[in-house]
């Protein structure tokens, strides 16, 4: 790691070490706890799980009020291997570069008339997108400033429950137990974007805060050979590296993870996860986020795609040839997003699958059973 990211980080050790320190006589483990409303006695995890991260709540500011360029507008300000995360919804197609959501996490938006909250946690490389309604309630979400298992612990400002990013669960507080909704979220650079949705809207950094947008605050941290910061969870699962990157998804009750070195060398894997018969996809040209200071000048570590490969009935079969994805029944050419440009089937899309590229520690603390798939 370089030397600001260390002195950084061992900023957040001291508070971290200093807030359970004093708590260790027991009660609720938190120094600010007087602060919040949460009903600490209702909680699904263990209290002690739950690390200080540093900033406090909000110290890390979600976006409440997002604002929008067009993808002119955005080509002002973007490089084109900068990696985005596209939700679209009803066509409404929206791209939330990831540097603006390194430095802010949450963006409580409404994407095709639905409340959605779109997150990241860069000590996870974690990309998700929920659904912001539960039962008659529309939640907002903010960031209470605590890990587990490295993980972002987000808190909604209705009920004052704590959130845990990875798995959409209400971990602490009046909505224990409720799990958020997650839908399909895909990393993509912002050329493909750009190339796919020529009239979609991209967030961008009229954000109410001022930020070193285009910094990367993390720098080398997803270096494969490095080790995690602030875990203190499951004995890390020794069949990948702690940092290796993994394309991962959990479906009809069963959780698999395609290493990226694996998807790099073959590019094309079709699978079935749960009952469901899925194709994993990869393509280079997207730059990651956590690796130089100049995020648009970080090294390339690509994007992939994760559908259901059921087309009107019939389940295709897909490959790499000739520098395209085709499917092997009809011929049809198909791009990282999922639609057929060229052959019989041109016009369809295949439905897309909830699935992130998670750095492996992250996933497989959560999702302890994961079938590793080497092919």
């Amino acid at each position: 790691m370089q030397r600001g990211l260390l002195l950084g980080l061992g900023v957040l050790v001291l508070a971290t070490s200093g807030g359970w320190a004093a708590h260790e006589g027991g009660g609720v483990p938190f120094a600010d706890a007087a602060r919040w409303k949460t009903n600490f006695q209702k909680h699904t995890v263990p209290l002690r799980e739950i690390r200080e991260g540093g900033p406090p709540r909000d110290g890390i500011p979600s976006v409440d009020r997002p604002q929008f360029d067009t993808v002119a507008e955005a080509r002002r300000w973007l490089g084109d291997q900068e990696p985005v995360v596209l939700v679209e919804r009803t066509g409404d197609a929206r791209a939330y570069p990831v540097q603006i959501l390194v430095w802010h996490e949450i963006v409580n938006d409404v994407v095709g008339g639905e409340p959605l909250a779109v997150t990241f946690c860069p000590l996870c490389n974690a990309a998700i997108a929920f659904r912001r309604r539960v039962g008659g309630l529309v939640l907002d979400f903010g960031t209470t400033g605590k890990l587990r298992y490295s993980d972002l612990v987000m808190y909604d400002r209705q009920t004052e429950s704590w959130w845990q990013q990875m798995t959409g669960e209400a971990i602490v507080g009046q909505l224990a137990g409720t799990r958020l909704e997650a839908v399909p979220a895909q990393g993509i650079s912002w050329a493909e974007f750009a190339r796919a949705h020529p009239a979609g809207r991209v967030l961008n950094r009229n954000t109410g805060h001022r930020r070193p947008y285009g910094r990367n605050p993390y720098v080398g941290y997803d270096n494969v050979g490095s080790l995690p910061f602030l875990y203190d969870g499951p004995p890390t699962d020794r069949r990948l590296r702690p940092m290796e990157r993994v394309v991962a998804l959990s479906l009809g009750g069963e959780a698999v993870a395609y290493p990226l070195e694996v998807l790099r060398r073959v590019r094309v894997l079709n699978d079935q996860a749960g009952a469901l018969p899925v194709v994993v996809w990869w393509a280079p040209g997207t730059a990651s986020a956590l690796d130089r200071e100049d995020i648009a000048l970080s090294r390339d570590v690509g994007s992939a795609g994760v559908f259901d490969r059921r087309v009107e009935g019939r389940v295709l079969t897909f490959a790499f040839r000739n520098g395209r994805f085709e499917d092997r029944e009809t011929g049809t050419t198909w791009d990282l997003l999922g639609r057929a440009t060229k052959g019989r089937l041109e016009g369809k899309r295949l439905q897309p699958v909830v699935h992130g590229t998670y750095f492996w520690l992250a996933w497989a603390a959560f999702q302890p059973h994961t079938r590793v798939v080497r092919r």
